[in-house]
Parts: structure tokens; C-alpha cells; sequence
């Protein structure tokens, strides 16, 4: 392919190109087809396939490398070194690429498998997690705890068995990084109203709150009509669907959340200065908490590849960091998972391994799922 015009995915009739060279040119040319989400693929040491990618790139990055010493996989690379401390620099050497290919406004996230070697747990992720925070000044936004549901059989007759797995999720901004929450919300339930009183979705109608404030002795007169105003507009904001849900926290009747000391919580400051505030639910439902249960896959060749890397793992991360039209990328592909995923959610996508035969398995899985 050396010195040729690279023909256009479309044209080549298949869902997922294999390129073994001249990443740069074949990169320029994918990012050109706007309409085409067929993944890209690269054959080839990640590090040496990233550099041949301009600044500031990559819209999205999510990967699951080789874990350290715990699995075998096709054609070597990561994972096969003898000190763990190499296998974090190696990684931290990929993730330096990552960083620079990655958009200010991207995120990158990962999903790292922890090791026992001598019979004591090594702490690989989060010894990568600190090489990238401290080393590289990547910002960690959330550490994802993966619950398993469905692991594998655990025989060890001295220990918990080990059924989650971390995803973190990285930045290379603290602000102004792209970040759609809505698209992860769970749908909320909706308001409703009862003899003409208007009940939240989860029976909140304030009657409670009003007496509460009307009782109150630890609020002042001017705190007490502030309040009883302030609660009149929220219910007008979950009767016109501003809100779907709210809870008030009135002085000297709830508690603050979090914490009760002024210097560490603005809760607890509002609640002194004003006697009172609100928490208040989105209309469009409730985020995502940081502890996902998704079963691991199982259906990916793993005749041929163990990885338990599940498409819903990345549905979220998907959705919520990358944009629509965006370009995802996957330094460790394996059998394509984030790729399948990308394009099920309509986003271009580039995939990097070093095996040739994961990436075969990744063009059946794609064509599968077309």
C-alpha cells in the first residue's frame, strides 16, 4: 500500500478495513468520509500507529489493554512483562499518545483488571491510574466500579472472590470537556395532579413542608415567607415539568446532606444563612451512579480471546463523552467491542492491535451487528 492512493472504505465492501501501513494516509482519508462509521483498522504496535496521528484528533478513547500477567493473548505484546512496573510504564507510554491525539474537549476511558502475584493483590489499576494523574497530569473524573453480576468460578479457598473490575474515566481538562449527561439519564417518572394538588412523582405535594415551615421555631418570620415563596415557585416547576422530583431541607427539621460543617458544604452554609434550600431532581431522570452491574460477554470468539469486555460497558461512556459525528478510538482493540459499539451508536471509530487475527474477529462481529 506503500506510496498508493488509499481506496475509500466504502468502496472496499467490507464493515472494517484492516491497514498495516501507512497509518498516517489511511487515517487522513477516514476522517474525510463524514457518512462512513465502518470502523478503521490498524495493524500494529499501538504506540508506533499513534504517532503517526495529528495533535488534538480523537474525539473519544476507550480501551481495555491486556491485563498484566493474567491472560493470554494472540501474537504477544502488553502484558507479558516480567515486572509490573515495566508493564505501567509501557502502558503510561501508549496513554502519553493517547493524551496528545486526544481532543482538549475528549475524554479517555479505561478499563484496567487487578493481578495476585505471591498471593497478594498488585494494585495495577490504580498504579496506572497514578502514573496518568501524576505523571502526565491527566484529570480522573470518576472511577467506574464494574459489577460483573456473572463472573467466573472462583475455587480460592482464602479470599473474597473477585467479581468487579474498575473503568476510569479520564481528561485532559478540569472544565470544557464535552459531557452530554442527559443522553445517560434514566427516564423520570412524571408529576401529577390530584384533586387539583400537584403530586411529585413520588407523592411530594408540600403540604408537609409548608406545615413544617409554619411550625418551624427555628426559622424568623422573614425566613418563613422566604421559604413558603420559595416552595411555591418549585411546585410550579415540577406542575410545568421544570422538575420531576424535589426534596426541602428546612433547619431545625432535616438534616443537611453531606456534611453540617460551613466550611466544607454550601448545604450547610445555605441552611444557615437562608433557613432553608432544595434538592431538585432533572426532568429528564436521574444520572447514572458510579457502580454499573453489566454481565461480562461472552459470545466473542473466546475460543480465541478472553476478554470479558461487554459492548454495554461502553454504551455509557459512548454516549454521554462522545459527540454525535464524533471519532472514537481504541488503542487495544481486541475483537472490536468499543468499535461495534461506536458504530451501533452511530460514531466513527478507528481500532488498534497488534494481532491481525483479532482484528479478522472484529470485521465478523461488525458484520454481524451491521
Amino acid at each position: 500500500m506503500s506510496g498508493e492512493m488509499l481506496p475509500s472504505l466504502s468502496q472496499r465492501g467490507d464493515t472494517g478495513a484492516i491497514v498495516e501501513y501507512d497509518y498516517g494516509p489511511a487515517f487522513a482519508g477516514y476522517c474525510g468520509e463524514d457518512h462512513n462509521t465502518d470502523p478503521l483498522m490498524l495493524l500494529g504496535d499501538a504506540k508506533i500507529v499513534l504517532r503517526s496521528f495529528p495533535d488534538c484528533s480523537i474525539d473519544f478513547a476507550m480501551t481495555s489493554p491486556p491485563y498484566w500477567g493474567k491472560r493470554q493473548y494472540d501474537n504477544g505484546g502488553i502484558g507479558l512483562e516480567s515486572s509490573y512496573r515495566d508493564y505501567v510504564q509501557h502502558l503510561g507510554e501508549i496513554f502519553a499518545e493517547v493524551k496528545r491525539v486526544l481532543k482538549p474537549e475528549g475524554s479517555f476511558w479505561l478499563n484496567l483488571g487487578d493481578t495476585y502475584s505471591g498471593k497478594g493483590l498488585v494494585g495495577i489499576p490504580w498504579r496506572v491510574v497514578f502514573e496518568l494523574t501524576d505523571n502526565q497530569r491527566w484529570v480522573l473524573r470518576n472511577n467506574v466500579v464494574w459489577n460483573k453480576l456473572k463472573g467466573g468460578m472462583d475455587n480460592s479457598k482464602d479470599r473474597l472472590a473477585n467479581v468487579h473490575e474498575n473503568l476510569f474515566h479520564f481528561v485532559k481538562q478540569p472544565k470544557g470537556y464535552y459531557y452530554d449527561a442527559d443522553a445517560i439519564r434514566s427516564k423520570a417518572r412524571e408529576a401529577k395532579v390530584v384533586h387539583g394538588t400537584v403530586i411529585s412523582a413520588t407523592g411530594v405535594s408540600g403540604v408537609r413542608y409548608k406545615r413544617q415551615i409554619e411550625l418551624s421555631t427555628a426559622l424568623t418570620s422573614s425566613e418563613k415567607k422566604s421559604a413558603f415563596t420559595a416552595l411555591e415557585h418549585v411546585l410550579a416547576d415540577v406542575a410545568e415539568g421544570r422538575l420531576s422530583d424535589f426534596r426541602m431541607v428546612i433547619r431545625g427539621q432535616q438534616r443537611t446532606t453531606h456534611s453540617d460543617m460551613i466550611k466544607v458544604s454550601g448545604r450547610a452554609k445555605e441552611l444557615m444563612d437562608k433557613g432553608f434550600y432544595f434538592l431538585k431532581y432533572h426532568p429528564n431522570g436521574s444520572k447514572p451512579g458510579d457502580v454499573w452491574d453489566i454481565i461480562p460477554e461472552d459470545t466473542q470468539g473466546r475460543d480465541v480471546h478472553f476478554a470479558a469486555y461487554p459492548i454495554d460497558l461502553c454504551r455509557r461512556p459512548l454516549l454521554a463523552t462522545c459527540p454525535p459525528g464524533g471519532l472514537a478510538l481504541d488503542p487495544f482493540a481486541g475483537t472490536g467491542t468499543t468499535l461495534v459499539a461506536a458504530r451501533l451508536l452511530g460514531r466513527k471509530s478507528i481500532g488498534i492491535d497488534i494481532s491481525r487475527r483479532y482484528l479478522e474477529l472484529s470485521q465478523e462481529r461488525l458484520w454481524f451487528a451491521a
